[in-house]
């Protein structure tokens, strides 16, 4: 899954409409839902499943699943497995050893910490490594790129610096990892190694463990470097379920898998790397926090041998899938999904998040032997292989798309959890939504709600300028009105139900007070860390299954999944605003450098220990014509107000008006949807919420404009200018042909 900080502008403030809120029948429910939450089973369940290695294909990880199977089926669900097999590398010999100036083995296996009793427990562990990199075996010399994104590319083109033919070092952040090693072999390097910071996620955060939750010198991250962004799920099967029958490309054929060798590595390996190079120094945001000079590098001094020898096999994953069959409307389906494999041990991600998840399945099954059928069909979902490439959710929603696209309404998602604000992203009619559950929940460590000490957060980090939330989110805070959901790109389960099928979705966990990105998809990831520097005692796993418990029991029994057309509207007319500022301000900035290369200023500024030659000139961006996109967010806007103002009388409709009605929304989300998917990527279908090609994880909205804009691709963005709009204007006809509905007998 995605490492980032919490996301205060996504935190849930307590709505005070009296008529939105749960019946007193819904409310007794909710706190017999509550009563069956405990810490004490989630702390017991997070020891057992974090206990050995549980990555794809191992032993612990289908013993993890057949222990939820067993569990799911004791507290009453309809419960299975469903297995598909699909392309998994594995590591058979990683090397790296530095070649000159002198030799040193490098790598293997993190070295066990006394006070943490799994740390030694890596017999069944695989090396560090990084899924669907492209093996080979190399030797060359080292060129420092930073976090290997574009800027810094173009920080080493200005420099003379050419990777072609070199091995780059590249430090964790900045981006998604997967486009580092991409990066690296779009501009010719044969070999990429990637290492944590101490700047990042270490001494500069947190103390080191086992002092603190601070990423150690010998502490390696693991990840996924394929090109998720293209598509997720089994690079062989695109676009369809890995099923025994499944056609499948060749690994030539794959278009997510990387060329070039690349492994992680600890940043005590790097700094001998770092302290032998020579070329320009790296100053400022370009260098890390190891106590030394960083330097470019590039010359022969500094020469590694990269190699890397994998398993290309087919792996099985096995996805757990519960369901309690709704009483009134079976073939509505309410998904609820967290992921239960790892890189080594997994206790913060994803189980500290999994073991919320199987809270809430027990407290529902208890609920559903008492007597309570829910309205709408509930499905539990614990996906497996999520962190090499998202492949079971992705895998079981294609296989299920024709079904999924007619009966899900809504899938709600978590992964791993730590302790502080609740951060929450998704499909922005569900914005309302969010924020009356989170007012509903005591935070652990205060006792007042979730929401208060959320909003409490925001307001003082504005105040000594310690946040980084937005002017709407601040502006939201201070009026105490709902605030604004972040948007979802990718990094978890939730993608293929939003952005390939067009279901309305939902991400949550608390976090920003936990320590765990010192052990992030490392060997220290273990219940020791979790209960020492995450979440101690797990009380905000139980507040977890707490809030999103209220959204499952309410999206379940309301009369429709509770939405606000309004916020989405306006979310996306805030959207089309910063288009319009990014596509100005890029125009600006390229007309300042024609100046300045003109005029020879960058010649002028050069320091002979750094000297610099000009960004190239890549032209004026265009004035691109938004017309039909403000005509159509203009027309969204009107039309969810007015479908807003109709729901909010709907209880005095005749009961078959607002059946017509529900169902005239009921998947509305998939008029979001072009079949024809975003430029150079046709898998993602959503034209207002994708990852971005060079973000990875982080969203990109609009993105069809946005990023056309970004990349120069300025024919892109006027044909995605009109496909966006197209759209829109189908969202709002549906809405107002909803509101429609209600005037009519």
């Amino acid at each position: 899954m995605i490492k980032a900080s919490v996301c205060l502008a996504a935190l849930a403030l307590a709505s005070t409409t009296a008529a939105a809120q749960p019946s007193g029948t819904a409310q007794a429910l909710e706190r017999s839902f509550d009563a069956q939450i405990s810490s004490a089973d989630q702390l017991a369940w997070l020891q057992q499943m974090s206990s050995a290695p549980n990555h794809v294909g191992s032993p612990h990880d289908k013993a993890n699943a057949d222990f939820e199977l067993a569990l799911f089926k004791q507290w009453g669900w309809d419960a299975h497995i469903e297995r598909f097999d699909v392309l998994y590398p594995t590591p058979i010999s990683t090397t790296v050893e530095l070649v000159t100036p002198q030799h040193i083995v490098l790598g293997g296996q993190e070295p066990a910490v006394a006070e943490d009793p799994t740390s030694s427990n890596t017999a069944g562990a695989l090396p560090p490594y990084v899924a669907y990199q492209g093996d080979g075996d190399v030797t060359a010399p080292v060129v420092y790129v930073n976090y290997g994104m574009p800027a810094d590319y173009d920080a080493l083109e200005q420099r003379g610096i050419s990777v072609k033919g070199k091995i780059v070092l590249a430090r964790y952040g900045g981006g998604w990892r997967g486009l580092k090693p991409k990066l690296a072999q779009e501009h010719g390097a044969i070999g990429c190694l990637i290492y944590s910071d101490p700047a990042d996620d270490s001494y500069a955060a947190a103390d080191v463990y086992p002092k603190g939750g601070g990423r150690p010198e010998a502490g390696v991250q693991r990840g996924s470097v394929a090109d998720m962004p293209t598509y997720p799920g089994d690079p062989l099967t695109p676009g369809v379920g890995a099923t025994p029958n499944a056609r499948r490309l060749t690994r030539a054929e794959a278009k997510t898998i990387l060329k070039i060798p690349t492994l992680p590595i600890s940043y005590r390996d790097a700094t001998r790397m770092i302290a032998a190079l020579g070329g320009p120094l790296a100053t400022g945001k370009q260098r890390g926090g190891l106590g030394l000079a960083y330097h470019w590098g590039g010359s022969d001094a500094v020469q590694v041998h990269l190699a890397v020898k994998s398993d290309w096999s087919l792996k099985p994953v096995y996805d757990v899938i519960g369901m309690l069959r709704g009483a009134a409307y079976p073939d509505q389906w309410i998904i609820r999904g967290n992921h239960h494999d790892g890189w080594v041990f997994g206790a913060s991600d994803p189980l500290s998040g999994q073991v919320a998840l199987m809270s809430e399945a027990k407290a529902l099954g208890a609920l559903y032997r008492s007597g309570w059928r829910p309205a709408r069909t509930i499905v539990y979902a614990s996906w497996d292989g999520e962190e090499p490439g998202l492949l079971g959710s992705t895998e079981w929603a294609e296989t299920h798309a024709a079904e999924l696209k007619q009966k899900a309404l809504l899938y709600i998602n978590t992964d791993s959890n730590g302790r502080g604000f609740l951060s929450a992203a998704g499909s922005h009619e569900l914005q309302h939504f969010v924020n009356q559950a989170s007012g509903d929940v005591a935070d652990p460590r205060t006792g007042v709600s979730s929401a208060q000490r959320g909003r409490a957060a925001i307001l003082a980090g504005a105040y000594l300028g310690t946040d980084r939330d937005t002017p709407d989110v601040i502006d939201a805070a201070k009026s105490g009105g709902d605030l604004p959901l972040g948007a979802l790109g990718s990094g978890s389960d939730y993608t293929a139900f939003l952005q390939h099928l067009g279901i309305a979705s939902l991400n949550l966990g608390f976090g920003g007070e936990d320590e765990s990105d010192g052990s992030y998809h490392s060997v220290y990831d273990s219940f020791y860390h979790v209960t020492h520097f995450d979440d101690p005692g797990l009380t905000y796993g139980a507040a977890l299954s707490k809030v999103v418990g209220r959204m499952v029991l309410r999206a379940a029994d309301a009369p429709r999944v509770p939405a606000r057309y309004s916020d989405f509207a306006g979310a996306v007319s805030r959207y089309l605003t910063d288009i319009k500022k990014l596509a100005a301000d890029q125009r600006e900035k390229d007309r300042t450098l024609a100046d300045l290369r003109r005029e020879g200023d960058f010649t002028l500024a050069a320091s002979p220990n750094d000297p610099i030659v000009a960004p190239a000139d890549r032209g004026i961006t265009p004035l691109v014509d938004m017309l039909p996109l403000e005509n159509a967010v203009d027309h969204l806007k009107r039309a969810a107000s007015a479908a807003d103002a109709m729901l909010g009388r709907e209880d005095g409709l005749p009961p078959a008006t607002q059946s017509r009605i529900n169902t005239s929304l009921a998947q509305i989300d998939q008029l979001l949807m072009d079949p024809a998917g975003l430029p150079g990527r046709p898998w993602f279908q959503n034209l207002v919420y994708a990852p971005g090609t060079l973000t990875g994880y982080g969203a990109k909205t609009l993105p069809g404009v946005r990023e056309a804009i970004e990349q120069r691709r300025f024919d892109d963005a006027r044909t995605y200018v009109g496909r966006t709009a197209k759209v829109l204007e189908d969202y709002a006809n549906r809405l107002e042909a909803a509101a429609a509905m209600a005037k009519t007998p």
